[in-house]
């Protein structure tokens, strides 16, 4: 990695691999653990090695906060994750500014909520397996009880926060800090299955198979630090978020259920 960094003269790095589904962390955490948490240090020391590197982002998540009552989630609440994922993204952050504090390497943490967007197959998340039952007209399922609330931001707002907050540390020397990114909007399971409903303009009943383990109940972000340090708001609402993605599946081939 060091090398490749090296040969290409790579000034800025974004970190964006990692193992993202939860229900695969719970049954297989030590793939996780390797990828998400392995992988960042192995990112993070390449870059140590390569003087010209001048930005690290690192892409994390909301799920690095752990379970905390107080909500809503600001950068100063302990990273405390308890479940396998949870715990591979909150030893990822700590690596990451491990590396400003002691090497002053230039890394700034991104932690988003839920992200959704055109492009994603893995179906087993809410968004996009919901949008496929309803499209090839089968049953919707909810693995919950439909009441956990998450923050859910549009993949092309994340793109854009990344691309700024790199930018900014290049420019205004914004290093060694994280900054949470949302649109501070929450949203139930079934919020967001009735919001879809109204997108596609169709009635859903969903099955509740109550069947989820291991998540947090209640989690979402503050974005007051990206706003007044960056400048930084989302450009898309719920429902423009919602329509750009209903659009890029039915006019894709979806692989039946």
């Amino acid at each position: 990695m060091g090398l490749l960094v090296s040969e290409y003269e790579i000034e800025v790095v974004f970190h964006l691999g990692a193992q993202t589904i939860v229900q695969i962390a719970n049954r297989n955490p030590l793939a996780t653990l390797e990828s998400n948490v392995r992988g960042t240090w192995n990112i993070l020391e390449a870059c140590r090695r390569t003087p010209l590197v001048r930005a690290v982002l690192v892409a994390s998540s909301d799920k690095a906060y752990g379970d905390h009552e107080t909500l809503p989630y600001d950068e100063s609440t302990p990273l405390q994750g308890r479940h396998p994922y949870d715990v591979s993204k909150t030893c990822a952050d700590l690596i990451s500014l491990a590396y400003f504090a002691t090497y002053r390497l230039p890394v700034c943490v991104a932690r988003c909520g839920n992200l959704y967007g055109p492009g994603d197959l893995n179906f087993n998340r809410l968004i996009p397996g919901t949008i496929r039952s309803v499209l090839q007209g089968l049953p919707v399922l909810i693995r919950s009880d439909g009441l956990s609330v998450r923050d859910y931001l549009y993949v092309r707002d994340a793109a854009i926060a990344y691309v700024d907050l790199a930018e900014q540390m290049i420019s205004d020397g914004v290093a060694g800090e994280p900054f949470n990114f949302s649109n501070e909007l929450q949203l139930s399971v079934l919020d967001i299955v009735n919001e879809i409903a109204r997108v596609l303009e169709v009635d859903i009943e969903p099955t509740v198979l109550n069947e989820a383990t291991g998540e947090i109940r209640h989690q979402y972000l503050s974005a007051a630090k990206a706003r007044e340090w960056l400048g930084w708001k989302p450009r898309f609402s719920m429902e423009s978020g919602l329509r750009e993605t209903v659009e890029w599946y039915r006019d894709g081939s979806l692989p039946p259920l």
